[in-house]
Formats: structure tokens, C-alpha cells, sequence
């Protein structure tokens, strides 16, 4: 069973992040604050991989007028959204699936954070590609996840890293351990060059860090004018 599909392991899911990924609460501010530079008042905002409800919250809180769909596989987490976002869910269309089951928008802008790293190269092409089909023109995208550089030894410093923050934050060593062993043996992990790389063979323009915290990159970019 996946984690993800686990009702135990979900309800524990808000833990994780905040020790697990460098300024995660600030990284949701920023990407509230990134999308509202162009996403008007009364926008419509897609999130993929919005099971869990973190970021619609944040979202949600920050711009009262927004309207959102949120799309996840897994219904466990989509259930633990509507749990996070209590009054705030009624805002929000949640949508089982993934991209492609969103409905066509366009909308006036998009996220995806701590989900892409799941992905396959091919695979985070087509949903790029997907997202920049519902955007509007002009209309933002803001991605963030795990993006470090894929050498051998670069790739195990930076992991160990990762580990140590968590452990710092107060995940036991032995979890740690375990995670970093399960990540750079079973993620489809590719370097920032190659995150960039994809985002402009998806029809993405000005492509900017914004993000950087260990293993986690941030980037937001725009649909082209």
C-alpha cells in the first residue's frame, strides 16, 4: 500500500514537511505571493498535487476571492484536504485523478510543490505540458521539490544533508537513514538543469529560482503572452 493511500501515514502527513523541507512555510508564502502578482482578485487557481491541503490553505487564507481545483491521486489525501481546509474547502473543486482530469480552465494560474520529484522525466513533460494547455496566457506556475545535482558523490553529499536537517528538526537518525536510502534508490530525481530544461520544452517562459533550501529547488515561470 502506498503511504499515500495509508489513512494512518496521511493523517501524519502534516508533520513531515515542516521538518523535512527547509523554510516549508515560508516556501508556501512565497508561492501565494508569486501567483497573486498576476492572478486577479476573483482568479481560478489549479494546484496538482493538492492532497493534504497545506498550500490551498495558505492560498485560500491569503486571497479570499480566489477559487481553486485541486487534484490528487489519492482520495485518503484528498479527504485529509477538506479536513485541513474546513470552511475554506467549500472554495475548492477536488478532483481524484491527475492533470488530465482537471478540467480544461484556463485558469490564471497554477502550483505544484513537493510533487514533480514522483515523476519520471517523461512524465513531469506531460504534466508541464498539461498545466501550460490550462493557462492562460501570461498566467503563472510555481513548482518546488527535490532538485540537486545527480553525480554520484554530489548526489549522496546532498542527501545526507537533506537527512541532517531532518534530524535537526527531530526525525530520528534511523528514519532518516531509511528515507535517503528509499529516495536516491526508488525518486526519478534529475538536476536543476534538467528541471529547467523540461519547463521550457513545455512551452514555459522566464523561468526563475526563487527556491533554494538543500535538496529542494523553487522555480516559478509564466505561460507565453
Amino acid at each position: 500500500m502506498s503511504s499515500f493511500s495509508d489513512p494512518e501515514a496521511v493523517a501524519r502527513y502534516a508533520e513531515g514537511p515542516i521538518r523535512q523541507v527547509p523554510g516549508f512555510l515560508a516556501l508556501q508564502r512565497m508561492a501565494a505571493l508569486l501567483l497573486a502578482e498576476s492572478v486577479p482578485a476573483d482568479g481560478n487557481v489549479l494546484v496538482v498535487g493538492a492532497g493534504g491541503g497545506l498550500e490551498l490553505k495558505v492560498f485560500a487564507e491569503a486571497q479570499p476571492g480566489w477559487r481553486f481545483v485541486g487534484v490528487d491521486p489519492s482520495a485518503e489525501m484528498l479527504k485529509l484536504a477538506v479536513a485541513t481546509l474546513g470552511p475554506l474547502a467549500s472554495r475548492v473543486d477536488f478532483v481524484e485523478g491527475y492533470v488530465d482530469a482537471a478540467a480544461a480552465g484556463p485558469f490564471d494560474g497554477a502550483a505544484c510543490l513537493l510533487t514533480l520529484h514522483f515523476l519520471t522525466a517523461d512524465e513531469r513533460l506531460h504534466t508541464l505540458k498539461e498545466l501550460r494547455r490550462r493557462l492562460k496566457p501570461g498566467a503563472p506556475l510555481v513548482v518546488a521539490h527535490h532538485s540537486f545535482p545527480q553525480g554520484e558523490r554530489e548526489k549522496a553529499r546532498w542527501l545526507e544533508r537533506y537527512a541532517a536537517f531532518a534530524v535537526s528538526s527531530g526525525i530520528p537518525a534511523s528514519n532518516m537513514r531509511n528515507a535517503i536510502d528509499a529516495i536516491g534508490a526508488r525518486l526519478p530525481l534529475l538536476s536543476p538543469e534538467q528541471d529547467v530544461a523540461l519547463l521550457r520544452e513545455a512551452g514555459f517562459d522566464a523561468v526563475e529560482l526563487f527556491y533554494a533550501g538543500f535538496t529542494f529547488k523553487g522555480w516559478v515561470a509564466y505561460a507565453p503572452s
